[in-house]
């Protein structure tokens, strides 16, 4: 007597399959997992290598290396004969953060421009002409950014200095960030403005990616409903790619605090901590790279330490954004 088969039964050659596609889903699921843990140790490491070489610097400084901006790795002359060597890298991080924020706050709205002119606005043709340019000038070498900032930019920008210092410096509060300017011209100001057109082309092809992901339906809808081109882009195409427009912000802020040789040729070498924009000062990755070969000891240790420093800037900075997206998109859900 046959058997009775149940029609509902896939036949074996699709169950094989099925079994196949479930073997192949959880080991893409486990070397996903294992590539996550293995960039986190990766990490972990790097960070406890630094630590135990900067441990000799940081165990003599304690908390004054994060809170003195004294800085003095040597000094056998001193009035009252050889002074003890002291390292306090907080005027090193108050140039870096700085030099940062001068260089978003100029970059960030041209980026943005930039990137919905691309969207929402250039013709096809330009469309593909200015994407080349933009990639082309993300792939200038830093060096050469630094050697035109010195040469030409950051002489040419001492009279604008003297303007707006004329302009505005007898107004209280403001006039402290736009003081009497250094001679030659290098400065946060100077630095700023470089590093901003280095990182203006990050931001602007990360927005501009994500600007086109916002669906056009969106788009239509605001349209149909009588909203301007403006209005349209407020309402439809901000809200969709906030997450990605801080994530773009975040990795220019990357570049920008990570930025050597730059920052090194134009913020001068001054340590010190003052509001006037036109200064002079210094940066942790610049006290690095001009300092590196000629220290030794705890002098190494520090300028490791330094290291370790702006490592755990980035991250908190990065972590900081992260909790930002978090809430927006809460509060987007919610709406």
């Amino acid at each position: 007597m046959a058997q009775a088969v149940d029609e509902h039964t896939p036949p074996s050659g699709d169950l094989r399959r099925r079994g196949g596609a479930a073997i192949g889903d959880r080991a893409f699921r486990w070397l996903a997992l294992a590539s996550g843990l293995l960039i986190l140790v990766i990490l972990a490491l790097i960070l406890s290598t630094m630590l135990s070489h900067a441990w000799p610097a940081l165990r003599s400084e304690g908390l004054r290396f994060f809170t003195s901006s004294t800085w003095v790795p040597n000094d056998p002359d001193g009035a009252e004969g050889p002074r003890q060597p002291e390292f306090g890298a907080l005027a090193f991080l108050y140039g870096s953060l700085v030099v940062s924020l001068i260089a978003l706050a100029v970059a960030v709205p041209v980026s943005l421009g930039i990137a919905l002119f691309l969207t929402e606005l250039a013709p096809r043709r330009m469309r593909s002409t200015a994407i080349t340019v933009i990639d082309l000038l993300a792939a200038i070498p830093s060096v050469v950014f630094g050697m035109w900032g010195l040469k030409v930019l950051a002489g040419a920008m001492v009279p604008v200095y003297e303007v707006v210092h004329d302009a505005l410096g007898w107004i209280p509060f403001v006039g402290a960030l736009f003081g009497e300017p250094v001679a030659g011209g290098r400065s946060f100001m100077t630095a700023g403005l470089v590093v901003a057109i280095m990182i203006t082309p990050i931001i602007t092809s990360i927005s501009r990616e994500v600007f086109a992901t916002v669906p056009e339906a969106d788009k239509q809808a605001a349209v149909a409903l009588g909203a301007t081109r403006w209005e349209m882009i407020r309402g439809a195409v901000f809200p969709h790619s906030f997450g990605g427009i801080v994530g773009a912000v975040m990795l220019g802020l990357g570049r920008a605090l990570g930025e050597t040789i730059a920052i090194a040729l134009l913020i001068g070498a001054s340590v010190q901590i003052t509001p006037n924009l036109f200064q002079s000062g210094q940066a942790l990755p610049a006290v690095i790279v001009n300092n590196w070969q000629e220290a030794g000891g705890t002098y190494q240790a520090a300028l490791i330490a330094c290291g370790v420093l702006l490592f755990l800037v980035t991250v908190v900075i990065n972590y900081a954004a992260r909790l930002i997206v978090r809430r927006a998109e809460r509060r987007m859900k919610g709406a």
